[in-house]
């Protein structure tokens, strides 16, 4: 099972880039963050016609996820059970694959500027999220959380980290969060079968950063151990930066037996 994750700033925007995308990473789950529409106004027939079924909890104009996949989705869930949000960053849905695998999309806040209001939110949003992932970890199901965390884990995973050292993306408090997350027993999914330093996620549109590698690393999967045991491998889809009218982010991809 191949699960993905990508950041496609504005679905309907970029929506034949999104298509293209889809067809050429052959993925059976897919996690979408920062739709910018609301959720009546996301493209199902489009995708619906591809054979994806789709879970949605939009916004309009702002934020945004979607939950797209080949195999029936049951119990989905829109929003942190440990946290009122009206922001739509999070949805989960249990696929229904022959060993179904709960499967978590998420939009973590970007927090800038820090400090400030939009720092302290971003920091009570993964407080919430780690409450979220206690919980899901009780249940000993297999899960993956999915999404742009919005954070760079460490030195190694930004082109310059002395650029980033005054980002909310990476402030200690930032990482320190992220490292809690990872540390209640989720497998970073890029770490585990990659580990590279220097491979990123995210090129900004300006100064021809994709040009010249200036990237990080922001979209990750954590798995729970469940799904660890059935991890193969990663990819990471640099090409999607390269077609027209591009997302800012390029897929990150799991794949699991079963």
């Amino acid at each position: 099972m191949r699960i993905a994750t990508w950041n496609v700033n504005s679905i309907k925007a970029r929506l034949p880039t999104v298509l293209e995308v889809l067809g050429a990473i052959d993925c059976d789950v897919v996690c979408l963050q920062e739709l910018k529409c609301e959720t009546d106004g996301f493209p199902y027939m489009e995708l619906e016609e591809l054979g994806w079924n789709c879970a949605v909890h939009g916004q309009k104009s702002y934020n945004g996820v979607a939950i797209l996949s080949k195999y029936p989705l049951d119990d989905v869930r829109k929003g942190l059970s440990t946290m009122e949000d009206d922001q739509s960053r999070y949805i989960e849905a249990l696929v229904m694959a022959d060993t179904p695998i709960r499967v978590g999309g998420i939009y973590l806040p970007n927090g800038n500027p820090a400090p400030g209001q939009k720092f302290d939110y971003k920091l009570e949003w993964m407080e919430a999220l780690e409450g979220h992932a206690r919980e899901l970890l009780k249940t000993e199901e297999a899960f993956v959380l999915c999404g742009d965390y919005n954070v760079i884990p460490g030195v190694n995973d930004s082109w310059d980290d002395s650029v980033w050292a005054d980002d909310a993306l990476a402030l200690p408090e930032s990482r320190q969060a992220f490292r809690r997350l990872r540390n209640l027993g989720l497998m970073d999914v890029f770490e585990t079968c990659d580990g590279r330093a220097h491979q990123y996620t995210f090129w900004d549109y300006q100064g021809g950063a994709f040009q010249k590698d200036h990237g990080i690393r922001i979209d990750h999967l954590l798995c729970s151990p469940q799904a660890a045991d059935r991890l193969t491998g990663v990819e990471i889809y640099r090409k999607a930066r390269e077609l027209d009218k591009p997302s800012d982010h390029v897929p990150v991809i799991g794949i699991f037996e079963g």
